[in-house]
């Protein structure tokens, strides 16, 4: 082969070669790695990798890092991420953090049509000034257990709850004041819900009964200090009529009280006055400086879709927030005899009917102090109930300026 056809050849394979690998470079400069964090999932580590290496196989440009934080560390870490250039791209939070975040501006908001998939009362809670600004992930609501050895009554509301009466040894129930938010769910269902409500007549009679029940001994001393837990053990050793609890704990009775659980039934959770029931909810966002917003958010939506819902619910007792999945016959079909499968389908359709949650979100957990203080001012102080209340007013205005 002579110089010239050598020439002749290396430039016909420079031809060829060149516009592949200026291609193959294109391509590489265009793959995109999206930073997803959860909040203390890391024990379904095989079932959400699976996810991540389907999205991968289907979007070849597309690689996603999964960081499991610590659930206790989740907003600190992410605040100070959204206040550097290099956020992650797609966080797993509640609606109150959220909910302040939207407020700062600090998070990419969706359209309606975004969010199509998901149950529309959920949604409708994650908006700021008409804004969506949450996508949503997975919920809870609770329902109510009793126990049929010591009553067979079927109360639908508090109201209905308060007038029956307990057997000697047991007590009708055991709320827990004092507990995170457990009050002010309570107050929500009857929509007292701002500083003007809580010092209504309605919110006066509602803690005229809270004193009474307390007084006459027919929930515990102790449901002003102690904790959920304290109740579902007085529930398993058979002390306790009616408990408002997770489904998740029926398992737990089921084990640790099995003569308890022979006897349990399941109802709706007690309402109040709005016939509506409370729930929690758990969101994603996306940060405002995320360099991939639109792969984020397609993401959100493949990791939400109905088959991948429904395997993580049957993992684990959570609610599903697809519509398409809350419709399959796992949370529509009962199995003979299974209190869990009851309570699933009971609390998937509690959903439907939710109360919306506090408007104030600003200081939730100073609010959360002020009414375990204010009830126990009533209940352990004796302390006037309208004195008391006017005093919750004036400080519940303050939070909300």
């Amino acid at each position: 082969m002579n110089s010239i056809t050598k020439i002749i050849l290396t430039i016909l394979i420079i031809i060829i070669i060149l516009p592949i690998t200026l291609h193959s470079n294109k391509q590489n400069s265009q793959s995109i790695t999206i930073t997803f964090w959860t909040l203390q999932l890391g024990t379904f580590d095989k079932y959400i990798n699976n996810i991540i290496n389907e999205y991968e196989t289907s979007h070849n440009n597309v690689k996603i890092k999964w960081i499991d934080i610590p659930y206790s560390e989740g907003e600190k870490r992410t605040l100070a991420s959204i206040l550097t250039d290099n956020p992650p791209d797609l966080v797993n939070l509640t609606p109150d953090f959220s909910f302040l975040l939207a407020q700062k501006n600090a998070l990419y908001t969706f359209d309606k049509e975004n969010l199509s998939q998901f149950l529309p009362s959920l949604t409708e809670t994650l908006k700021y000034n008409e804004k969506y600004f949450g996508i949503p992930f997975y919920a809870t609501s609770a329902v109510t257990l009793y126990n049929s050895l010591l009553t067979n009554n079927e109360p639908k509301t508090y109201d209905d709850l308060f007038k029956l009466s307990a057997p000697d040894g047991a007590y009708l129930t055991m709320i827990n004041f004092a507990e995170n938010d457990t009050l002010l769910k309570i107050l929500n269902k009857y929509n007292i819900n701002s500083p003007k409500t809580i010092n209504s007549e309605k919110s006066v009679q509602l803690f005229s009964k809270f004193k009474t029940i307390y007084d006459t001994n027919l929930i515990p001393k102790e449901s002003v200090t102690q904790n959920h837990r304290d109740a579902l053990e007085k529930y398993m050793s058979g002390q306790l009529e009616y408990l408002v609890t997770g489904a998740n704990f029926i398992n737990m009775i089921k084990e640790n009280a099995p003569e308890v659980y022979k006897h349990t039934k399941v109802l709706p959770q007690l309402t109040g006055d709005t016939g509506l029931y409370d729930y929690s909810l758990m969101n994603f966002v996306i940060p405002k400086k995320s360099k991939h917003p639109d792969s984020a958010l397609d993401f959100a939506l493949y990791f939400t879709n109905k088959t991948n819902q429904l395997e993580f619910a049957k993992m684990t007792p959570i609610l599903p927030v697809n519509k398409e999945t809350l419709n399959d016959e796992y949370f529509t079909k009962p199995i003979n005899n299974d209190l869990q499968s009851t309570a699933r389908i009971i609390s998937a359709n509690q959903l439907k009917f939710i109360q919306p949650p506090l408007k104030n979100k600003k200081n939730k957990k100073e609010l959360n102090t002020l009414s375990a203080n204010y009830v126990q001012q009533i209940l352990i102080n004796n302390a006037p109930i309208n004195e008391v209340l006017d005093k919750f007013s004036n400080d519940w205005e303050k939070l909300d300026n």
